[in-house]
């Protein structure tokens, strides 16, 4: 009878055994289960966050897909801490196994599974946790949860056999999520610290590890004691597998949980224009005239230039991975090193904050305050800024959505002019107000905007990019993608044509007012802002220096204005639609800032243009140089040209319109610029170079209606310059960054062009328009 138990229990054994090797067989050949492909297995679908990195070797931020924002952290780039507080905390036998805990898992079914412990610990090593986490998908009960288990076995044991321990501990840190946008280690690390992983420490790297429990119960940014609590657990499994003494680990436990956090968005942090204008150029696609709209045949034109001309344009597109398919900037892990110079970028948008922040936003404000027009032109009537809201509300999301959703028109109007709570935009932080969604739009209106970019003339390199006041909420890019009117910062252009067509600064003209006809014979006389020196014998070089109108029709009278529209193109002006007539000497055209600022170039190069270069090379994630860019050059006038244009732009800065820069500002290098005001004061702008640098500034509405109303507030040299000058006076100070606060521009020997030219103080003095000079001291 006992011998008949006995066999009976060794064939259920057996039967048991074999089950088992069976199950398992089954498993790892997936005819149950999903079981990974060896090519899977040996190369883990992972989805790691491009890199763009400023040239002084900062990160400027990441693209990324919503959930999958992880950055590549090779084994060398880990902190020895963090990897001995997974070790102790997960898995204290990592470096014995090869795959699965045989003692651990003994501990784990006989505590939790005969005993229920819940406290006792889970028997999952960090290689089945990194199975788990690679290819389980959420289980939705306990069952399904206690199934899943076997598959992971199989799979861990695998994963052992394909990779190293050192890799098997990378991928798990590169893969797991740590909430709050962060997933992988080094996300999290500069997430929650501020700090890469390599610098992580010891009570901050066990926070983290802390969180591979439970990252959603052991949040350190909902549940700070209970983060610390379990920080302090991992701190005491250190100190238990003799990495940390006893004395270290009571220090450690004791301090507070200290984070230094950082939220990942790409609408925040340094350079946001500059990252999202490069995200659209590189995934830009093949352009297609039926993709595009009507009125987006500029754009088109723009789109299929850059397309052919711009590597990098397109550049997803254009190149593929080893496997065929197109690099992705989202899940390929690349590394974009760009041109960016990051303390010029905090120049720069330092520069915009404190002059329009500071200053000009609140002089906008007050000239508008009370007016029901506001923040329209009081040139414009009531009705006509009613009819302009009125299209505003209906490009507005809310108007759409309501719309889809079947609202009427008068459920709309109702819902726009309900007042509720909402949080806006300030220069000094976010207000919590009560506003209707039409007075909100109102309100944002009244925000004027900007555009800024600086480059090396030499290379192309941008170093610093600013396109508005604020990307999370004002989002329309007006440093490369908008185009306004230029004005007056035209008259290079014009004064070029000139000097390639025989003049010189020396050449003299009657300062008077001229008449001149287009091709219809229709009469235009230019109004002038200056009176002084009515009717003398004027240079062509104080005409430039102080913007005379009368002085341009002269030049344009005598030259083509067709010429002038394929000079303006050659100098980099891609808008199809400048009308060659008389009135494009004063600046009618529209141009963006970052084509006036690769336009000067040529001026203080010698005569070569040199195109806008945002990115120097592109690697792999693993360090691979996949791609690098040079810059894109163009000869548009000739050196005794530039010469002569150089001799008068310098003149501005000197002694014209532009002497604010030296003046105010202080800045001791020599300076060629040209200001600019359009009608009305609908734009203001400064381009300004040293040898070294080009800059440019624009400042303006949102729309052309909305702008100062008088020439105190709304000319070039009060709304745009100083911004030029907050920044160049930062830049010059800054002996890091290596520019000379004294260069000047090198002339040939002996080279002058006309003979020094003293103004009287009241021409020096009679741009200011109204004693502004106190406001800037």
């Amino acid at each position: 009878m006992i011998k008949k138990i006995v066999i009976t229990l060794w064939v259920l054994f057996a039967i048991v055994v074999l089950a088992c090797v069976g199950i398992f067989a089954a498993i790892a050949t997936g005819k149950i289960g999903y079981m990974p492909p060896v090519k899977e297995l040996e190369n883990p679908n992972y989805k790691f966050a491009t890199e763009i990195f400023s040239a002084d070797g900062n990160l400027l931020g990441t693209w990324s897909l919503s959930t999958e924002n992880r950055v590549y952290t090779g084994y060398d780039e880990l902190s020895a801490d963090l990897i001995k507080a997974l070790i102790a905390t997960e898995d204290i036998r990592f470096s014995e196994h090869s795959g699965i805990d045989a003692k651990g898992l003994a501990r784990a079914v006989v505590k939790r599974g005969i005993l229920m412990k819940k406290n006792a610990g889970g028997g999952s090593t960090i290689t089945q946790q990194l199975s788990k986490l690679l290819y389980s998908p959420k289980a939705d009960d306990f069952m399904e949860r206690v199934l899943q288990k076997p598959i992971e076995w199989v799979i861990a044991v695998k994963l052992e056999k394909y990779y190293t321990k050192e890799e098997i501990l990378t991928l798990y840190l590169n893969k797991f999520d740590f909430l709050n946008n962060a997933v992988g280690i080094k996300t999290a690390a500069h997430t929650y610290f501020s700090t890469d992983p390599k610098n992580l420490k010891i009570e901050e790297a066990a926070t983290l590890v802390g969180m591979c429990k439970n990252p959603s119960y052991y949040n350190p940014l909902r549940f700070a004691e209970r983060s610390k609590g379990r920080r302090n657990v991992v701190i005491e499994q250190m100190e238990k597998a003799g990495y940390i003494t006893k004395q270290q680990s009571d220090s450690l436990q004791a301090l507070p949980l200290t984070l230094k956090y950082n939220r990942v968005d790409h609408k925040e942090g340094s350079a946001t224009y500059f990252r999202e204008y490069l995200r659209g150029v590189m995934t830009a696609k093949q352009p297609v005239r039926s993709e595009y709209k009507t009125w987006q045949k500029q754009k088109f034109y723009d789109d299929s230039i850059a397309w052919e001309t711009d590597p990098l344009f397109g550049w997803c597109q254009k190149n593929k991975k080893r496997d065929g398919s197109n690099y992705s900037i989202y899940t390929d892990g690349l590394k974009i090193f760009t041109t960016i110079d990051s303390r010029m970028q905090q120049y720069a948008e330092e520069a915009v904050e404190e002059h329009l922040g500071d200053f000009l936003q609140d002089r906008f404000f007050a000239e508008k305050k009370g007016r029901s027009t506001a923040p329209y032109s009081s040139r414009l009537k009531k009705d006509e800024v009613s009819a302009i809201l009125d299209r505003s509300i209906k490009q507005s999301d809310r108007y759409r959505s309501m719309k889809a959703a079947g609202a009427s028109d008068a459920e709309i109007e109702k819902a726009f002019n309900t007042p509720e709570s909402m949080s806006v935009f300030t220069w000094k932080g976010n207000k919590d107000t009560i506003l209707t969604p039409l007075d909100s739009i109102k309100y944002y209106k009244h925000f004027l905007r900007a555009g800024f970019l600086s480059m090396n003339p030499m290379n192309g390199h941008v170093k610093a990019y600013v396109g508005g006041p604020n990307y999370n909420y004002f989002q329309y890019d007006m440093a490369m993608v908008g185009r306004r009117q230029v004005g007056s910062t035209v008259k290079p252009f014009l004064y070029t044509l000139a000097m390639e067509s025989g003049y010189t600064p020396c050449d003299v003209a009657r300062h008077v007012e001229y008449t001149l006809f287009d091709e219809n014979g229709t009469p235009w006389s230019p109004r002038n802002s200056i009176k002084d020196r009515y009717g003398e014998m004027v240079t062509l070089k104080w005409g430039l220096s102080r913007s005379s109108n009368w002085i341009s029709a002269y030049l344009i009278d005598r030259l083509n204005p067709y010429a002038l529209v394929r000079l303006i193109h050659d100098f980099g002006a891609q808008n199809q639609d400048i009308v060659a007539s008389p009135s494009l000497s004063l600046g009618p055209c529209e141009i963006s800032v970052g084509e006036m600022v690769g336009a000067y170039t040529a001026f203080a190069n010698k005569g070569i243009r040199v195109s806008p270069l945002f990115v120097t090379r592109i690697e792999d994630n693993e360090g691979n140089v996949l791609a690098t860019f040079t810059p894109r050059m163009k000869e548009v006038i000739s050196v005794s040209s530039t010469y002569k244009m150089l001799d008068m732009l310098r003149a501005v800065v000197n002694e014209g319109t532009g002497n604010r820069a030296k003046r105010i500002y202080q800045i001791k290098a020599e300076i060629g610029g040209k200001t600019g005001t359009t009608n009305y004061n609908s734009d203001g702008w400064f381009i300004g170079f040293t040898p070294s640098l080009v800059s440019g500034v624009w400042i303006g509405g949102e729309e052309r209606d909305i702008h100062f109303d008088t020439m105190t507030n709304g000319q070039g040299a009060v709304m745009a310059l100083p911004i030029w000058g907050i920044y160049m006076k930062k830049v010059l100070a800054d002996e890091t960054l290596g520019y000379d606060p004294e260069e000047k521009f090198q002339f040939p020997k002996g080279y002058s062009p006309c003979g020094p030219t003293t103004p009287s103080s009241s021409e020096s003095e009679q741009f200011e328009l109204g004693g502004l000079d106190d406001l800037f001291n």
